[in-house]
């Protein structure tokens, strides 16, 4: 076995790998680039090692730095975890042209799954099943055109080099077809440095479910069966779960062979996924999951993927362990006949991003990160587990993804894993940027969701329960903020000895105090006023009652308004109040009117970066006349691009930056006088 091994990686993928190493007795070494100095993973290893600048081509993207950090720390492998260079056959090759292990598939493996056009023409060779479409190497676009005409839509347009949802357009009629097509391979182009394409025929309703596979260099294979990731936002995962609802063993033993044929296609070494689309078919009896009808190969990802905590879970097994092992020579660890599936478990990713703007990704710092009880690692016997790469006080930057961790629950049915999951997500607080822990609650409380009618589609189909859904009213949220207030200011309870409280109780009169507070954008203002025997009468939303406030161990606060009580945790940095409660959350900003006397705030005529960037493309001139929801401006940032459009009808009076300029967050990015209404 290894003595020690150089993580090319960051985040919660390097703290993983981390984990098993040290249980196993082998050093682990770090990279960090600049933004990473004082990551979570640097301190997670054993030694740590710079490597350059932030934007990962000029740190996690080159290898001969990793490759040199190798050498001199004497580690005699390297993983490389998920993203960045855990898929790039030269990376690997150079690896063993150093005298190092690369844990992972030989060079040639990931090279001819690294291509999906030629990866499909393998597997037709191989026998796997595989979705109509054009794979050929001809990318001219009036061909490309005519092939989409012919199979008929919708048709899928994907990056032939990509991964990760780029690169990748939906088309639902030949019209759109040609600017769909430029978009794709210039995100392709962007990404993966190449811009080939191919065209799918769109299942209509697709699930995507993926099998783990694992071979060895003895020659042996297994899968570890598989995993539902159709829940999918921008062609990313969202929750993934382990087994898939509606599987039968007959289609389970299926899709697995399928998968070990794919792997003895290219001779795989390692942990791997092979992805299948599947047609959705309806429930086997009312109330069920829907079921798995056709199969189609999708692409192989020849690495651990992010989802793998489930099949973990399920297993009882470490599949870093397996990585390892298999790395040195050894032979799998099982037989097909001794894996079983024990329970179900569902996995969250919990990101910085605004689910209602678009998922627009977050950028910020982490100044709360509450976490449920769980294990860093976990078997089958443990319910929750949080892989994560970042703490409380660090920063989500726009240099690399908007993951901020995992959430992975276990139970021995899904109701169950569903019930702890809900629980999970109601205690994990995060404040200093916007997340999607409640997008993610809304989503398991979905019909579809909760009976298993998955399919890629979900997410569109229950848009109605997911988006812009307030799940606090303003009355319960301003009370959560006075409670905080007024806790903060006395350090004790609200129902302290009147005589020792620092409050505005008097020996005869009443004295209110008034809480001006911002929800929604609209203004409204609390009033409080105490009372004799420890009491005090809130008025705020349209609601008055007497109130009580407790604080438990931990800093919850148990407030009683009338005849409700709720338990809150409410945190306050700056003028916003962050409020959790058991069944939602949310944000009130706390108004100082003294403070914010005279202020006037006017954005007319301003359109700004909602995030740092890089300007891809302006879609306009100076003097040009524009129509409200026409695009500007397209820009790419945390590895996506988003398109900047006009708030109202106006003209274009100045462009403030060309394309290929960076720009940071609010940056003004071009000036749009409003059209003028006629009298």
């Amino acid at each position: 076995m290894f003595t020690k091994i150089l993580i090319a990686n960051r985040g919660e993928i390097a703290c993983r790998v981390a984990a098993t190493a040290r249980r196993m007795g082998i050093q682990t070494v770090a990279v960090y680039s600049d933004a990473d100095a004082q990551a979570k993973h640097v301190y997670a290893c054993d030694q740590a090692m710079a490597i350059g600048a932030s934007a990962p081509k000029d740190s996690y993207l080159c290898w001969e730095k990793i490759i040199a950090a190798a050498l001199a720390s004497g580690a005699q492998a390297i993983h490389p975890g998920y993203g960045f260079l855990s898929e790039n056959d030269a990376f690997a090759q150079a690896c063993a042209d150093a005298g190092l292990v690369f844990i992972g598939p030989t060079p040639a493996a990931i090279r001819a799954m690294g291509l999906k056009a030629q990866s499909k023409q393998l597997m037709e060779h191989s026998g796997v099943p595989l979705v109509p479409g054009y794979h050929g190497e001809n990318q001219d676009p009036a061909l490309l055109q005519r092939e989409a005409d012919a199979m008929g839509y919708p048709v899928l347009i994907k990056a032939s080099a990509g991964g990760g949802g780029k690169g990748m357009r939906t088309v639902d009629k030949s019209e759109d077809f040609a600017a769909a097509l430029a978009s794709c391979k210039r995100e392709a182009s962007s990404s993966f440095g190449d811009d080939a394409v191919l065209i799918e025929k769109y299942v209509q309703r697709p699930r995507h479910i993926e099998i783990q596979i694992f071979g060895d260099t003895l020659g042996n294979y297994v899968y570890l069966f598989e995993r539902d990731c159709s829940v999918q936002r921008r062609h990313q995962k969202v929750l993934e779960e382990a087994p898939a609802p509606g599987m039968t063993p007959a289609i389970r033993e299926q899709m697995g062979q399928a998968a070990i044929a794919a792997a003895r296609a290219v001779n795989y070494v390692g942990a791997g996924t092979v992805e299948f689309i599947v047609e959705a078919t309806p429930s086997a009896h009312a109330g069920g999951p829907c079921g798995v009808g056709a199969f189609y190969f999708m692409e192989m990802n020849t690495r651990l993927q992010v989802e793998h905590p489930v099949t973990e879970a399920i297993t009882g097994l470490d599949l870093v362990e397996w990585q390892l092992r298999v790395a040195c020579g050894e032979a799998l660890p099982l037989r097909q006949d001794q894996l079983q599936i024990h329970g179900y478990a569902i996995e969250a990713r919990i990101c910085a991003e605004n689910p209602d703007k678009q998922f627009l990704p977050a950028t910020g710092r982490l100044l709360t990160m509450g976490l449920p009880v769980h294990s860093s690692f976990t078997r089958a016997d443990n319910a929750v587990r949080i892989d994560a790469g970042v703490r409380a006080g660090d920063a989500i930057s726009p240099f690399y993804d908007s993951m901020v961790a995992k959430l992975i629950v276990h139970g021995d049915t899904r109701e169950e894993a569903l019930s702890r999951m809900d629980a999970a997500l109601a205690q994990t607080h995060i404040a200093g940027l916007t997340t999607n822990v409640q997008f993610l609650r809304h989503a398991i409380h979905t019909a579809s969701f909760a009976t298993a009618q998955l399919d890629t589609a979900l997410i569109a189909r229950e848009a109605k329960q997911l988006f812009d859904q307030e799940k606090v009213g303003l009355a319960w949220a301003g009370a959560c903020a006075v409670a905080q207030q007024l806790h903060g200011e006395f350090q004790s309870s609200l129902n302290c000895d009147p005589w020792s409280a620092t409050d505005s109780w008097t020996s005869h009169g009443q004295s209110t105090r008034s809480f001006h507070f911002e929800f929604h954008g609209q203004a409204h203002v609390a009033r409080w006023t105490p009372q004799r025997h420890a009491l005090a009468q809130l008025d705020c939303g349209g609601k008055s009652a007497e109130l009580q406030v407790h604080v438990l161990p931990g800093g919850a606060l148990d407030i009683r308004w009338g005849q409700e009580r709720n338990t809150a945790h409410v945190y306050r940095h700056g003028d916003i109040a962050h409020v959790f409660m058991a069944h939602a959350a949310t944000q009130i900003l706390c108004i100082d009117p003294l403070a914010h006397a005279g202020e006037a705030h006017t954005e007319a005529g301003r359109l700004t970066a909602p995030m740092p960037g890089k300007i891809l493309s302006f879609a306009v001139k100076a003097g040009d006349g524009v129509r409200r929801g026409q695009t500007l401006a397209v820009m790419e940032a945390m590895k996506m691009e988003h398109t900047i459009a006009a708030p109202t009808d106006g003209t274009v009076e100045e462009l403030l930056f060309a394309p290929g300029d960076q720009v940071t967050e609010g940056a003004e990015l071009l000036r749009l006088a409003p059209a003028i209404a006629a009298a």
